[in-house]
């Protein structure tokens, strides 16, 4: 073992040690706030492209399971604005902005135990052909969806412990 790879390793177990003397301890652990959140949400089926960025995204990260304790409703929002303009007024970069609304309801008590907004924004360049710009466009929906999707799967993991109350 070199001597880069020993302080690489002796940093690893300090940072780890300390953790642990902290009060870390993961979320999806037996015992862990999110401990039982895979496979407890129901997501609604996608009605466009960005939904299904969306709810494929949820489902890799927290699972499928159609008879779930939980249903997860949600309304997506997006709208592009032209952020990179030449002087003759061409246009080099787009932005998009997305918003999602969502609400997460007990099957059991049809009780909204989460609810909330979320929003972020991507950007491509539209300098190109016209497929490879409509291939750009497509690539920063997915993007921002798949964002919103991770932000909303955090905001999970931070509040399931709470959803049983």
């Amino acid at each position: 073992m070199s001597s880069s790879d020993r302080r690489l390793f002796l940093t690893t177990c300090l940072s780890l040690a300390a953790l642990a003397g902290c009060g870390f301890a993961p979320v999806y652990a037996p015992g862990g706030s999110a401990d039982g959140l895979r496979g407890a949400v129901t997501v609604a089926a996608p009605s466009n492209a960005n939904s299904y960025e969306l709810v494929k995204r949820l489902e890799e990260r927290l699972g499928r399971n159609l008879s779930a304790p939980y249903a997860l409703d949600y309304s997506i929002t997006t709208r592009s604005e032209d952020v990179g303009v030449t002087p003759r007024q061409e246009i080099t970069r787009t932005q998009i902005l997305g918003a999602i609304e969502f609400s997460v309801t007990s099957n059991a008590t049809g009780k909204v135990v989460e609810s909330g907004s979320l929003s972020n924004f991507t950007a491509y360049s539209t300098e190109g052909s016209t497929v490879s710009t409509a291939s750009v466009e497509r690539d920063a929906n997915r993007r921002l969806m798949v964002s919103l999707a991770d932000m909303m799967v955090t905001r999970f993991t931070a509040t399931y412990a709470g959803w049983g109350e």
